[in-house]
């Protein structure tokens, strides 16, 4: 990456911000991911406080990247592929509205990209029911608490990490090949 690149930035949530970090890490153009919280009515929420679901807020992820190298739309392609965006404040087990999906665009590009997304994966039926992505202006984010940083990176042998993640990093490696850091 050329050292005066211009990085574009990213926001979304697609539960659990552990599963996201560690798909996102993986692309190539991806210069850095940062796990946080966004869209609800605590300011500067704690990871127990957004865990009671009362916050408002959903666990997001902040991607910086160089356009140059890997499109906006096709991270959100890698998102839509990554996660389940039919089901409501839900992934798997993981259950209530700080596991929704979302996408929090930066500029009105951002929010014309995701809808045109969104109806591409609906009309190509990707998924057996329609996507229930919420896409919204950015609000203000909250970078998490940094023991969440390189998550996987750094707990890959824990259980939650070689039955919930790696299967998404699996997914990743299967249906985005020529996406991935080399």
């Amino acid at each position: 990456m050329a050292e005066n690149q211009q990085l574009a930035t990213a926001t979304v949530g697609g539960g659990c911000f552990w599963c996201t970090e560690a798909v996102f890490q993986n692309l190539r153009g991806v210069k850095s991911v940062k796990s946080g919280y966004a869209g609800g009515h605590v300011e500067n929420p704690t990871y127990q406080q957004v865990c009671t679901a009362t916050t408002g807020h959903a666990e997001v992820i902040q991607i910086a990247y160089d356009p140059a190298v890997i499109s906006y739309e096709d991270l959100l392609e890698v998102f839509f592929t990554t996660h389940d965006p039919t089901t409501p404040n839900r992934q798997g087990n993981d259950v209530g509205p700080q596991y929704r999906s979302v996408i929090y665009y930066h500029d009105a590009e951002q929010e014309r990209i995701a809808r045109d997304v969104i109806k591409s994966v609906n009309d190509r039926r990707i998924w057996n029911r329609p996507v229930v992505t919420e896409v919204s202006p950015l609000p203000t984010f909250y970078p998490a608490e940094a023991y969440h940083d390189d998550y996987f990176a750094r707990n890959s042998g824990q259980p939650y990490c070689q039955v919930i993640i790696e299967p998404k990093v699996a997914k990743l490696r299967k249906q985005h090949m020529d996406k991935l850091r080399a």
